[in-house]
């Protein structure tokens, strides 16, 4: 090979795949190395050199000289698959060192394919592997997309790398501040705690290093155009911008905002917070799903109780009473509601008739009918046992059929009450004289 050449095809390897020259050189020592090896046999003494500077092949076998073209096809061809071995080797290791500098930072690539839930984007030099469990849930991607990640971290395998990425992660919202506002990139801001749950809220503390410089407006931009740029980005994630505070009690005020803050209390062993809310707050401070006060607890690294004044003072919703209270008073209050009926059914009479065993309130309501039927009377038949109850009914037409004499039969056993019926026929029949005859003198 011409020398000039080789040094050309040197220099094009170390400007495209970013290796070093010596890199490369030593590369094709060792190719050919193993070219003379096979060729010649094993042999201790083979050595091959490659000059810098004019690119001049020296190929040795002890104190004899061995010219490069003399070993053939075969060896030739050896050499080849050795050199670009060492080649791709040195290029895995040039990428993994490139990236492994870019950990935690923002890259763009576009979405290549899809391996099951995960993603492979193509960034130029390698692959970039977004699995499912760095994605946002409600994003969607496409073939040939371009999308913004974290690089989180660079894996070697075999002759590639693979670069692990990440949207979830909360230093992704640091760096796209970072790109946003130049404030941040400057270090005029500083974000001092970032709290995230991925798709729905964050929560971002910041202090100003500068007192000129407004650090929740920085962020925010004007009209906010700044902050619309990042919830674009994270396709609609809300961001809370909390202005930072040395004070526990001050920081947690602001984190926990808009809700309104009556009073919080501190216990520093346990790192435990008491915070009290205005009843109409209670809810707005917890949050949906309880959110807004379990972000808050993840920015302060506190572990926070929210309370209305009601509830912190112990009082239960029933006037003083306890849960205990109210749970006795169960039975009770079915009872009430039980006896309540009772008035209810006899609302004409206007009397309540007391719970009883169940006879007596069987009996109860069979001689309340009783009054019903015998309403042109107005008198009521007071209730007795089966068999003088069935008395009285029967009982009770005669005054119905002698309605022209206003006199009522009193009830007797069976022989009497067919008696009286056969005698009340003879005052009909013997109405011209206006007697009547015993039943006593028949017999």
């Amino acid at each position: 090979m011409n020398p000039s050449e080789l040094l050309r095809l040197v220099d094009t390897l170390h400007r495209e795949k970013d290796i070093e020259t010596e890199v490369v050189f030593l590369g094709i020592e060792a190719a050919l190395l193993s070219a003379a090896r096979k060729h010649l046999g094993a042999s201790d003494g083979l050595a091959v050199s490659i000059d810098r500077e004019t690119g001049q092949i020296t190929a040795r076998d002890g104190d004899r000289e061995i010219d490069p073209s003399e070993l053939g096809r075969i060896a030739a061809q050896t050499a080849k698959q050795v050199m670009i071995q060492k080649i791709r080797e040195a290029e895995r290791d040039a990428i993994s060192k490139d990236y492994a500098e870019r950990i935690n930072t923002v890259l763009s690539g576009t979405v290549q394919r899809f391996e099951g839930p995960n993603i492979i984007v193509n960034l130029s030099r390698t692959d970039g592997f977004l699995p499912r469990s760095e994605q946002i849930f409600n994003e969607t991607y496409h073939v040939g997309e371009r999308l913004r990640a974290l690089v989180l971290e660079v894996r070697a395998i075999g002759t590639r790398v693979r670069v692990v990425l990440s949207r979830s992660h909360p230093d992704f919202i640091r760096r796209l501040f970072e790109l946003e506002v130049p404030e941040v990139a400057e270090s005029l801001v500083e974000i001092k705690a970032i709290a995230r749950e991925a798709g729905y809220r964050t929560k971002i503390a910041v202090h100003s290093l500068d007192p000129r410089v407004d650090c929740v407006g920085a962020c925010v931009g004007v009209q906010g155009s700044r902050i619309r740029s990042i919830v674009d980005e994270l396709n609609g994630e809300k961001i809370d911008i909390v202005r930072w505070n040395d004070q526990m009690d001050v920081l947690m005020a602001n984190t926990l905002r808009p809700a309104e803050i009556d009073a919080i209390g501190l216990d520093e062993e346990k790192r435990h917070a008491l915070v009290i809310v205005p009843e109409d707050q209670l809810s707005l401070a917890i949050g949906k799903r309880g959110q807004n006060v379990r972000l808050a607890a993840k920015l302060t690294g506190w572990d926070i109780d929210i309370k209305s004044a009601e509830q912190a003072e112990g009082k239960a919703p029933a006037e003083g009473q306890t849960a205990a209270d109210t749970k006795g008073d169960e039975d009770e209050s079915a009872a009430t509601e039980s006896g309540a009926e009772a008035p209810q059914d006899e609302g004409d009479a206007g009397e309540s008739v007391p719970p009883g065993d169940q006879d007596e309130s069987a009996a109860t309501q069979s001689g309340a009918e009783a009054p019903q039927d015998e309403d042109e009377t107005g008198e009521s038949v007071p209730p007795g046992d089966e068999d003088e109850s069935a008395v009285t009914e029967p009982g009770a037409e005669a005054p119905q059929d002698e309605g022209d004499t206003g006199e009522s039969v009193p009830p007797r056993d069976e022989d009497e009450s067919a008696a009286t019926e056969s005698g009340a026929e003879a005052p009909q029949d013997e109405g011209d004289t206006g007697e009547s005859v015993s039943p006593t003198a028949d017999v």
